[in-house]
């Protein structure tokens, strides 16, 4: 075939031979390849760069470990054209030789490497037998070293135990010459002042000089040292007596004193008062900046000053005390534990004088500030002055204090409570005063709200900086717990809150039949204001409390909704005693009105009277008041006649059927009973009843109230002809304007009808007017 007679022979490599049959030149070429893939790492597909067949049985397949070129060339002589066909062999010839060409590069680096590793493995050998040869030296020489050695060392074994008897004649001998030198070693170290330098020469001959006493040389040697120390101890004790030096250089007088054996409890009690001299001069220092005269220092320079100066030196005296004395044990421990409560508690006396001071400022951060650093100076000492409580202390002046703020913003919420109530009269009466028209009560309502919030806030802000997480004493069990719940949510918040009601009931107990001086519109704005509190105010108050402060602590605190109940409470006590005073400012002008009058010798009615033109004019203006404040409410179905059916009360035929009797003179009785026996069956009217949250409830309670009084004032008088006429015109003029004010117009007739029946009743002559003319009057007025 042409494909086989094109097909080249293979290329050998260095290591290849040429000989043997053709049939094994494409085993050996498999051979090689497998080799190649075993040395890379290669699978049998990524070997050809091509994917492994699915059949590793199939003897066409090139790659496969059964392949058979008989059986390769028949398919593809079966299944190629010829153009396939030489395609196929020209891509074949290429692939031969490229393999050819890499395993021939292969074996020449591979040759190239076995040559370098036969270089190093025979350098390493003549690197080996060097290093053999200096070792075998090496040897040689330790062994010439140590005979050497063993040699000298038996020439001057001798020697070495003459050398060793000679140092320690020699050791000796200077330990001597120190003795004898002593006394004047110490007269000198006196003399130049070096008191420690003598203190430790005297130590190091003490236990020699006690030890060999017995002989005469060394007792004059003890003698005279000992009159040395006693001078030495001497002025020890005059430097430590004078006490011109600070506290580091009298403990040192004291050790040194110790040192020479001095009686320890003397010197501890002369420790003591020598450091309560320096430490009653700090005291003195901070009395005299409280005076009245120089103007004191701010808190937070004076604790400053304490801290540094008094809590330093308290601390110095104490840390020198407890290393001076040590062994003096649990005595010494009170003796300084005594000590330090004496001046710990002067000192505290200073602080919370100056403390008292600030109680008047609105400023919290630098009196937290100040009662930061008072406490953490007092808690350094706590381990070295357990027993004297002085930390304790410490933290019980800062709680007082906390107490103390928390009740100094109490009352400034109550101060500032008060005076937006001030306010709030003051803009009252201005616009009376002036003549003109001023804010209002939505108004006035709105800025008093805020304003007493943002007070509540801003106390709450300046509280909340004695819990701020920097503050050392903020992690103790009472600011984490007490002081927040007890403290400022109850005693802060829930306490303003309960002031601010007692305070707003307080305008309901004001006597006097007008009130007291109380402005009505200021009880209906407080009635308002309570009842927002109620519904929301309450709620988010004491929400950002808690949101703030985090109340852990397991005290009971009131709830929300006890607070809310006092609140209401006190709204509706308060809208009550709105109701009542506007009710008896219009019932005063009714009362006097009928009072005054001459009833029998009255002139027949012409108008209405100027009093039910003020009484309907003052209704309105309440209406307008009340109607800023709170909702319309909700009323009856009202006739669209209203003002015709009252009128029909005061019809001739009704009056004919019910005064009739009345006319004539053997029926007195009968009038009587026909009155009682209609109230027997009329609807009973309730004139002080619960007054709710709305303007109809409030108006109609006031108009109840108004004409109940007129109803009594008629009781009390008796009525001529015209007189009863002028009433049945007042009447119908208030019936026309006042039953659109109340929740249920059927009321405002059968109170003006009672009052026109009882008139009639104290009338010797009762003869009505004509509704035509009453009703003309009445339009005309």
């Amino acid at each position: 075939m042409a494909a086989e007679a094109a097909r080249p022979g293979p290329a050998f490599g260095p290591g290849d031979s040429p000989e043997g049959p053709e049939a094994d030149a494409p085993e050996r070429r498999r051979k090689a390849h497998g080799m190649l893939k075993l040395y890379y790492g290669l699978s049998e597909g990524e070997a050809g760069g091509r994917p492994s067949g699915p059949d590793p049985l199939d003897p066409t397949d090139l790659n496969g470990a059964h392949f058979d070129p008989e059986v390769y060339l028949d398919k593809l002589r079966r299944e190629c054209p010829l153009p396939q066909l030489m395609d196929s062999e020209t891509d074949m010839v290429r692939q031969i030789r490229a393999l050819d060409s890499d395993m021939q590069t292969l074996v020449y680096e591979n040759y190239n490497k076995f040559i370098s590793a036969t270089d190093t493995i025979r350098k390493m050998k003549n690197d080996f037998r060097k290093m053999e040869d200096e070792m075998d030296r090496l040897a040689t020489n330790m062994a010439v070293i140590t005979d050497f050695s063993a040699r000298i060392s038996a020439t001057l074994q001798d020697h070495h135990e003459r050398i060793t008897k000679l140092a320690g004649v020699h050791a000796l001998l200077r330990k001597l010459q120190f003795l004898f030198e002593l006394p004047s070693r110490l007269t000198k170290c006196v003399e130049l002042g070096a008191y420690g330098q003598a203190v430790r020469y005297q130590g190091r001959a003490r236990a020699v000089l006690q030890q060999y006493q017995h002989l005469p040389s060394f007792r004059a040697i003890q003698d005279d040292c000992q009159v040395i120390t006693a001078r030495l101890a001497q002025q020890l004790r005059q430097r430590f007596r004078e006490g011109g030096s600070g506290a580091p250089e009298q403990a040192e007088c004291v050790e040194l004193l110790l040192a020479l054996g001095e009686p320890a409890e003397e010197l501890c009690e002369e420790f003591l008062v020598h450091a309560r001299g320096r430490l009653e001069e700090e005291l003195s220092a901070l009395e005299k900046e409280l005076g009245p005269s120089p103007p004191a220092p701010d808190v937070l320079e004076f604790t400053d000053r304490g801290g540094s100066g008094f809590v330093g030196g308290l601390c110095q005296v104490a840390a020198a005390y407890q290393e001076l004395f040590e062994a003096q044990g649990p005595r010494g421990g009170e003796k300084l534990a005594a000590f330090a409560q004496e001046l710990g508690g002067c000192y505290f006396e200073l602080v919370e004088r100056r403390l008292a001071q600030e109680q008047g400022g609105g400023d919290n951060s630098l009196l937290v500030r100040a009662l930061d650093r008072f406490h953490r100076r007092l808690r350094a000492p706590g381990p070295l002055l357990a027993a004297a409580g002085l930390t304790e202390s410490a933290t019980e002046i800062v709680e007082r204090v906390a107490r103390e703020r928390l009740g100094y913003h109490l009352q400034g919420l109550q101060t500032a409570f008060l005076g937006c109530l001030t306010d709030v009269r003051q803009a009252l009466a201005a616009p009376r005063l002036a003549g003109k028209e001023g804010p209002s009560l939505a108004e006035l309502l709105a800025s008093v709200a805020s304003s007493i919030q943002s007070h509540i806030k801003a106390s709450l802000a300046a509280v909340h900086l004695f819990t701020a997480k920097e503050v050392s004493f903020s992690n103790k069990p009472y600011f984490r717990g007490e002081f927040c719940s007890q403290g400022v949510r109850e005693g802060l918040i829930v306490g303003f809150i309960r002031s601010m009601c007692q305070t707003a009931q307080s305008f309901c107990d004001s006597a006097g039949e007008k009130g007291g001086a109380t402005p009505p519109a200021l009880l209906l704005l407080l009635s308002r204001l309570c009842l927002d509190y109620e519904t929301a105010t309450i709620s988010y108050i004491l929400t950002l409390t808690d949101e703030q402060f985090l109340v852990q602590d397991q005290s009971p605190v009131t709830p929300v909704s006890t607070l809310c109940a006092e609140a209401r409470e006190t709204a509706r006590r308060l809208l009550t005693h709105y109701v009542k005073v506007q009710g008896l400012v219009i019932s005063q002008m009714l009362r006097k009105s009928v009072e005054t009058r001459d009833w029998l010798s009255t002139l027949e009615p012409r108008n209405v009277r100027a009093v039910m033109k003020r009484v309907v004019e003052d209704t309105t203006a309440i209406d307008v008041q009340v109607g800023l404040l709170y909702e319309e409410g909700v009323r009856k179905a009202q006739s669209s006649d209203s003002s015709k059916r009252t009128f029909s009360v005061y019809s001739s035929s009704r009056q004919q059927g019910r005064y009739a009797p009345s006319y004539t003179p053997s029926a007195p009785m009968d009038t009587n009973l026909l009155s009682n026996i209609q109230k027997l069956f009329s609807e009973r009217i309730d004139v002080f009843s619960p007054v709710e949250f709305n303007k109809v409830s409030v108006l109609t309670g006031i108009i109840k109230i108004s004409l109940k009084t007129l109803l009594e004032c008629v009781r009390l008088r008796t009525f001529g002809r015209f007189g009863l006429q002028q009433v049945q015109v007042d009447c119908h003029f208030l019936q026309l304007y006042l039953w659109r004010f109340v929740a249920d117009e059927e009321l405002v007739h059968l109170l003006l009808d009672e009052v026109v029946a009882s008139a009639a009743l104290r009338c010797p002559d009762p003869v009505p007017m004509e509704p035509s003319v009453v009703e003309v009057i009445c339009e005309r007025g």
